[in-house]
């Protein structure tokens, strides 16, 4: 199946940036995409945590929701939408949802670990101040593969990895805004570590260059990573899309080969080891 990661540089403006969101996703079906991944916030992603919060789409009768449905559907493609500020109520969360060739929902997932760090020399980022966490650990079928759902920070835990692939998960979407600070040293290093332990395909599609009004940047670098751990497409550093063709035959490979899923048994214990 040939899979297309979007990289984009979204800012407040929602309209602006859902337009550029569907040229991007046309110009990869054109291609022959048969699933499209968006950023994490493609819709909006601004500094200000009022105006972030207020780009809110309910689901699943929202604008952006029913939008991304029509597309879906229209173009016969499965489109993995990034991640929108989903209102629930008066909570808001980070949701990434997926629809399928005939624009009904396959997945929702809510991000479950929130950003909340103060980067050293850099930027202080407060992600609960715009959303709550998530708690499900979410996969969905497109065709022969199993994908597993995470967004951005999740990168940094390994033992969600672990339970998508316990869940028969052969490949996981990472959409994400990766900050520039941290990712110029740990953003490749984190998706091929995840790609290697996990035996899977990681497709992480990532939001570039400067936002909120040039105070904060992402990284870039959108990149598909093979079961081996290696970098088999990578974005330059501009909006654009990048494709791979992935092949369920080589994840069964690399897993029969190496059995690390075998061996997850501390030996005479009992206790599995995560």
């Amino acid at each position: 199946m040939k899979f297309f990661a979007v990289q984009m540089n979204s800012q407040d403006d929602k309209i602006f940036n859902c337009r550029e969101a569907e040229r991007l996703i046309r110009a990869a079906a054109a291609d022959g995409a048969e699933l499209v991944v968006l950023p994490e916030y493609f819709a909006c992603l601004s500094g200000d945590d009022d105006v972030q919060r207020a780009s809110g789409d309910t689901f699943p009768d929202g604008d952006v929701f029913q939008w991304l449905s029509r597309l879906a559907r229209e173009l016969r493609i499965f489109l993995h939408a990034g991640s929108v500020v989903e209102r629930d109520g008066l909570d808001r969360f980070n949701t990434s949802v997926v629809f399928n060739k005939e624009g009904e929902i396959l997945a929702r997932y809510r991000k479950i670990h929130l950003f909340d760090v103060e980067v050293p020399g850099g930027m202080t980022y407060l992600e609960s101040a715009r959303v709550g966490r998530g708690n499900d650990i979410v996969t969905y079928r497109v065709g022969l593969f199993t994908v597993g759902c995470a967004i951005c920070y999740d990168i940094r835990f390994p033992e969600l990895f672990r339970k998508l692939v316990d869940k028969g998960c052969d490949i996981i979407i990472l959409p994400a805004a990766f900050t520039s600070q941290t990712g110029k040293d740990h953003w490749e290093v984190l998706l091929r570590a995840r790609a290697i332990e996990c035996q899977s395909y990681v497709i992480a599609c990532n939001q570039v260059a400067t936002h909120a009004n040039g105070s904060k940047s992402s990284w870039g670098h959108s990149m598909i990573v093979d079961p081996w751990g290696t970098v088999v497409a990578q974005a330059s550093d501009t909006v654009c899309t990048v494709s791979c063709n992935v092949d369920k035959s080589y994840v069964d490979v690399v897993r029969q080969n190496m059995p690390v899923a075998n061996h997850h048994v501390i030996k005479g214990s009992g206790d599995v080891c995560y």
